[in-house]
């Protein structure tokens, strides 16, 4: 096999895992998916062969250069998927970017078993713990509840106990409403905690997030 053929199959490989990795984040309905991670670890892949075969009559050139470029430059752009609003999302893809950069890379150093090797374990976590950590721990809630009676909605609020974590009251025209931030467990979350809501007496459930 000459070398041409060999970083043409790399080039390939790295292009074919990426999509099947944005794939995954697709079907989740993440902003990066197939083309964003096809982009990532074909790029990687490129920089690493320019980074071992593009300089090879340079004196005193470190190949090592290119490569830590590289993983600088994943890091930004993961910065970018992460989007932080009432809470932080795009932790999960942007550490996906950040690996998957990091496959391509290999792939373009013919690491090919390990590469292999970080994909399946890469599944294993996406597509295996997805189901544990949708039921494991809590997630934060914003919930908005209104009521013309001050005491109904003082109690409603105290009902909610130590999940609330930030409250905010707001009377407007003689109707009261409270913003309220609080942690839910995410087995419970989100029907049986909005059944919940919908039975307190004497308030509206306005909105939930």
């Amino acid at each position: 096999m000459t070398l041409a053929l060999e970083l043409c199959i790399r080039l390939v490989a790295a292009g074919v895992i990426g999509a099947a990795i944005g794939y995954e984040r697709e079907l989740r309905g993440k902003e990066a998916g197939i083309r964003t991670h096809f982009l990532v670890s074909m790029g990687a892949c490129l920089f690493m062969i320019v980074s071992q075969y593009g300089f090879l009559n340079a004196d005193r050139f470190d190949a090592a250069r290119v490569a830590a470029g590289v993983v600088g430059g994943l890091g930004f752009l993961g910065g970018g998927i992460i989007m932080k609003t009432r809470h932080v999302v795009g932790l999960t893809t942007a550490a996906g970017i950040w690996v998957t950069g990091a496959i391509g890379l290999a792939l373009g150093g013919g690491m090919y078993e390990v590469s292999v090797l970080c994909v399946l374990l890469l599944a294993a976590c996406m597509e295996g713990l997805h189901f544990y950590s949708v039921k494991m721990g809590e997630r934060q809630t914003n919930v908005v509840l209104s009521s013309e009676d001050y005491d109904s909605l003082k109690q409603a609020v105290a009902s909610l106990g130590k999940k609330v974590t930030q409250l905010s009251w707001v009377c407007q025209e003689g109707k009261f409403r409270a913003d309220i931030s609080l942690l839910v467990r995410k087995r419970d979350f989100p029907v049986a905690f909005l059944d919940r809501l919908r039975a307190l007496p004497g308030v509206t459930l306005e909105s939930m997030d």
